[in-house]
């Protein structure tokens, strides 16, 4: 399977919405075109943030994103993994692998010296996943409030 690991570029953005879609399903979020395409769009504007896709014979069949944040107990810039989906149809082929691996080869690129993400407790094959590419769950719990 001859899959294309690319950074996105804004003309990707509708492709990337419509993974955002399935992704905010499978979490049980609100999908908002207007709100995912602005969200993208402000991500792809700054060098301190990455956006990667998949790409399967021009179609875009995966993607992933890094935000860069400052870390105080690291003393540095850390990154946070979001938005990690492939269509289902390519689920298990490796696409995730590489897309992961892109971040975090970009990652190192930018001297971020930690990866943080958030997964659903109960979406126990992104767990595995995860697993699989030495990733470890921590005691800490997410949190959030709507401003």
């Amino acid at each position: 399977m001859d899959i294309t690991i690319r950074h996105a570029k804004p003309t990707d953005i509708k492709s990337l919405v419509g993974l955002l879609k399935e992704l905010f399903e499978i979490e049980g979020f609100v999908s908002d075109e207007n709100k995912q395409s602005k969200g993208l769009a402000l991500l792809l504007e700054s060098k301190k943030n990455c956006v990667v896709l998949a790409e399967y014979h021009s179609e875009v069949i995966g993607m992933c994103t890094i935000q860069t944040l400052i870390s105080t107990a690291e003393g540095s810039n850390v990154g946070l993994i979001e938005d990690v989906i492939v269509k289902n149809e390519y689920a298990g082929k490796g696409v995730g692998r590489k897309l992961i691996l892109e971040i975090e080869r970009w990652a190192h690129s930018q001297g971020l010296t930690r990866l943080q993400l958030l997964a659903v407790h109960d979406n126990q094959p992104a767990l595995n996943f995860y697993a699989k590419m030495d990733w470890v769950e921590t005691s800490m719990i997410g949190l959030r409030k709507v401003i």
